[in-house]
């Protein structure tokens, strides 16, 4: 199988979060599906909205083209792609499978939607890496910015944050998105961290392409000054790694990725 072909695989992608990392894909190759339509996805909308879990994609199918793959040096296998990674019912099968294939660290990036399921959290315990997504500090943000499914709350979801975290053993970080719309509550949002007390906190703004105008580098320093005295990053802080991808440039296009 050549790099051109691969369906599921992508990159290695250039990470700010991760450094060199090889994307996996576990519910689609081509439309994107997910419990979220953020407003600033690089994806676009969300068509096929849902937070059913089910198997999307084979796990033989990912198995494969992870055993055709070239020689490559990376730091991490991560789990994301074109939505919610979590909504693979066979995302734990994925990550353990991997795990005796390879020897790089595996993790997840989710925006939080199912972290109340027991299912969920049993898969993502043996990930080495969980990035998990809070952009919003209440219900009416978390419908502006997140726009998710009905029947997903903020209460929820931030219950479930917290209650992963009090199970996950490994780097467990929490990634915000900020945007016009919740900038002015950096403060909120700050507290509302120091409560699920991450590993690391990812200060991000929406750098590739989208409808939603990135924040300039002043404003993200601005909101850095409320999160003094725990461990963060931000987007703009961060120098990328190098990297040459072994999929195509049409792969990482539809995967958000330039």
């Amino acid at each position: 199988m050549q790099g051109g072909k691969l369906r599921y695989i992508y990159g290695p992608v250039s990470s700010w979060r991760l450094g060199s990392s090889l994307g996996i894909d576990p519910i689609s190759d081509k439309k994107k599906i997910c419990s979220f339509n953020c407003i600033y996805c690089q994806l676009g909308k969300t068509k096929n909205l849902t937070s059913e879990r089910k198997i999307y994609v084979p796990t033989d199918e990912v198995v494969n083209e992870i055993m055709s793959l070239p020689e490559i040096k990376i730091d991490y296998i991560t789990f994301s792609g074109r939505g919610e990674p979590t909504l693979a019912e066979n995302l734990g099968e994925m990550i353990k499978t991997i795990k005796k294939l390879r020897n790089e660290k595996i993790a997840v990036i989710t925006n939080s939607s199912l972290l109340s399921r027991d299912d969920v959290i049993e898969d993502l315990l043996i990930a080495d890496s969980v990035l998990v997504k809070l952009d919003a500090h209440s219900q009416k943000s978390l419908e502006t910015i997140n726009r998710p499914i009905k029947g997903l709350t903020f209460d929820l979801i931030l219950d479930g944050i917290k209650r992963f975290r009090k199970f996950y053993k490994n780097k467990f970080a929490l990634q915000m998105m900020f945007v016009d719309e919740n900038k002015n509550y950096a403060k909120e949002l700050s507290q509302l961290a120091r409560e699920i007390n991450p590993d690391e906190v990812q200060i991000n703004t929406p750098l590739r392409p989208c409808k939603v105008k990135p924040l300039p580098k002043e404003e993200i320093d601005k909101i850095k000054e409320y999160f003094q005295g725990m461990n963060y990053i931000s987007v703009y802080d961060t120098e990328k790694k190098e990297v040459k991808p072994i999929s195509t440039k049409d792969t990482l296009k539809r995967r958000g990725k330039i």
